[in-house]
């Protein structure tokens, strides 16, 4: 097992930590807990966080990947593409050319890369139709991986993230059950010691009544504002600096 001495993950919402609440107003995520983590083994232990939500790969590529070049961390987690995949005419071919060139950079400074597949689409009755460009993009982030030495952290194959319970209620992002169960994974991909990520939720009963309640509800509160900000061309991140934009002791 490495013992990593610095950190910087990029990304978007889900790098951000989206919707783990944590302390002074941030929201604390997988990376933050990853973070943590390995800083009990490590005295001195630095992080930066660069990530924010709403964030498409060309701009992770240009704004925060240069920034993570120049921090020259031990370790980097990338991952981007969920915002450009959502939208009409996304080219996951491209998009893998856009990501491969700034792993190349990333590798080159010497980091240890963490890339991700993204979780399974087909439980998600608006985003099963993009299944198969979602399964291209991480067909090749898997080559990316293997061509250039980044370990990948699988989430299409984590059962317990297709299981409502890991969601929070605009059910793009994860609750503080999920961003647990990923850190438990990114960890056991690092050989860092910690929680199992395998889990079966226990059975729970569903009321059809209630989850057209819960879909009238979330198309309510949680679609039509999503769909209003993609036609306005507004992004939820617009505005917003990384929370922990600085490589600093954790």
């Amino acid at each position: 097992m490495r013992h990593y001495k610095s950190f910087v993950a990029v990304g978007d919402s889900f790098t951000e930590g989206l919707n783990d609440p944590g302390q002074n107003g941030h929201y604390r995520g997988w990376a933050d807990r990853v973070a943590e983590r390995l800083a009990a083994d490590e005295p001195g232990f630095r992080y930066a966080n660069l990530a924010v939500r709403g964030k498409v790969l060309d701009q992770i590529v240009t704004e925060q990947v240069p920034l993570a070049v120049e921090m020259a961390p031990d370790l980097v987690s990338f991952c981007a593409g969920g915002n450009d995949l959502l939208r009409p005419g996304s080219d996951p071919d491209e998009m893998a050319k856009k990501l491969a060139r700034a792993v190349r950079d990333l590798r080159a400074g010497g980091a240890d890369v963490v890339l991700f597949t993204g979780v399974d689409p087909r439980d998600t009755p608006l985003m099963r139709r993009l299944r198969g460009r979602f399964a291209i993009f991480y067909l090749h982030i898997r080559s990316i991986a293997d061509l250039y030495g980044c370990r990948v952290v699988d989430l299409w194959s984590m059962q317990g993230l297709r299981d409502w319970r890991a969601w929070s209620a605009d059910r793009l992002h994860m609750n503080a059950d999920g961003h647990r169960l990923v850190a438990a994974r990114v960890l056991d991909v690092l050989g860092v010691p910690f929680e199992d990520w395998r889990m079966d939720w226990p059975p729970q009963a569903v009321d059809p009544r209630a989850r057209r309640r819960e879909d009238a509800q979330w198309i309510r509160e949680h679609l039509v504002p999503w769909m209003s900000r993609r036609l306005r061309g507004v992004s939820s991140g617009d505005g917003l600096s990384p929370k922990r934009p600085d490589l600093s002791p954790f």
